[in-house]
């Protein structure tokens, strides 16, 4: 296969042809030559006038439902979604039934995401099972392969366990992706608390649940003196907490899920259990800050938070509904979308 990709617009600081009108000549997959009007014999031209190629992403919050739940993703299908997308790896949370709980299950996912083009990163559950009681096999899995450890989509509750897991997770090199919800303040609650809730009379989840939690482990992250990365923050004050907590030297890093990005509660409006999702769309304040938080680098990322559901647990009442959205194809248009008035598309990328 030869093929040539026409004017495109090259994005990649790192490059001498950074933000410089190109041709790129391919060859069976691999680029041979970027220059000006290249001419290959054979070679399929494509005219790419005003689009732009930059290196593929990392996504730091995918869900792939591989083991337990392969009707709603498997490996395979996960990693083609991702690399549609123009991701070149993902961070693949435990969320899964067995759980990324040992060293067995975490070379399960590499054996069967072995020669893909897009590289899979899997992470170790922090607690035996999700469970949230005792420490998984942390070392164990580290050794297999596992970037990092969490409980996704599960917070971790109890603060001594938190504690031991950043604390383990420093002497190992490794580090803890947190998500930030105090279950006892957002319990069953279905989405944003907010007028919308109200109006629409709906149990709302406090931003305050997010924000004790971020308040909490950056507590014990700083007592431990090690890495924490809070992932899909949604509330203005969390990006306060993470801005002050950097400004004093914490080792903290953080990512917003595009959905968050985008979507402000109003979406709920006429009961889209489409967009029930967790942490729940907040409001405009909270994106406008959000926003903020990217452009001045609080925030770190933005993730795709890719979470496949089948027909049968979304087409149902909204307070059945589960949460969670794909993502993986849409994060860069989304992302272009909700920012191209903030940050130039070098930035967002």
């Amino acid at each position: 296969m030869k093929l040539i990709l026409q004017s495109i617009t090259v994005i990649d600081p790192k490059s001498p042809h950074h933000l410089k009108v190109v041709d790129i000549y391919i060859q069976d997959q691999i680029i041979k030559e970027i220059g000006k009007k290249l001419n290959v014999s054979g070679a399929k031209l494509i005219d790419c006038k005003g689009q732009y190629v930059s290196i593929g992403w990392l996504d730091l919050n995918v869900n792939f439902c591989d083991p337990g739940f392969e009707t709603k993703e498997d490996i395979e299908s996960g990693l083609n979604a991702a690399a549609k997308g123009g991701f070149v790896g993902v961070a693949l949370m435990p969320n899964t039934q067995p759980a990324l709980k040992s060293k067995s299950e975490i070379e399960y996912i590499n054996n069967k995401a072995k020669g893909n083009a897009v590289n899979i990163f899997p992470i170790g559950s922090l607690s035996a099972n999700r469970e949230g009681k005792d420490l998984a096999e942390m070392y164990d899995m580290k050794l297999a392969g596992a970037l990092a450890f969490s409980d996704g989509t599960r917070a971790v509750q109890d603060a001594g366990l938190m504690s031991r897991a950043l604390l383990y997770a420093k002497g190992i090199d490794s580090f803890i992706i947190a998500k930030a919800e105090e279950k006892s303040i957002s319990q069953n609650a279905k989405m944003n608390e907010g007028q919308m809730s109200t109006l629409l009379g709906m149990k709302g989840n406090p931003t305050l649940a997010e924000e004790l939690m971020v308040s909490r482990d950056l507590f014990l992250a700083e007592y431990q003196n090690s890495r924490i990365h809070f992932s899909c923050i949604s509330s203005a004050k969390s990006v306060e907490l993470i801005k002050a907590a950097k400004k004093k030297g914490l080792q903290v890093t953080a990512d917003v899920s595009v959905n968050n990005l985008y979507f402000d509660d109003s979406a709920l409006s006429n009961f889209d259990s489409n967009f029930k999702l967790s942490p729940p769309l907040r409001t405009k304040e909270d994106i406008k800050a959000l926003k903020q938080g990217l452009k001045d680098g609080t925030i770190d990322a933005i993730c795709s938070q890719h979470t496949p559901e089948d027909l049968e647990h979304k087409q149902v009442e909204f307070e059945h509904a589960s949460e969670g959205m794909i993502g993986l194809q849409t994060a860069f248009s989304l992302s272009l979308m909700s920012l191209e008035k903030q940050m130039d598309i070098t930035e967002i990328i």
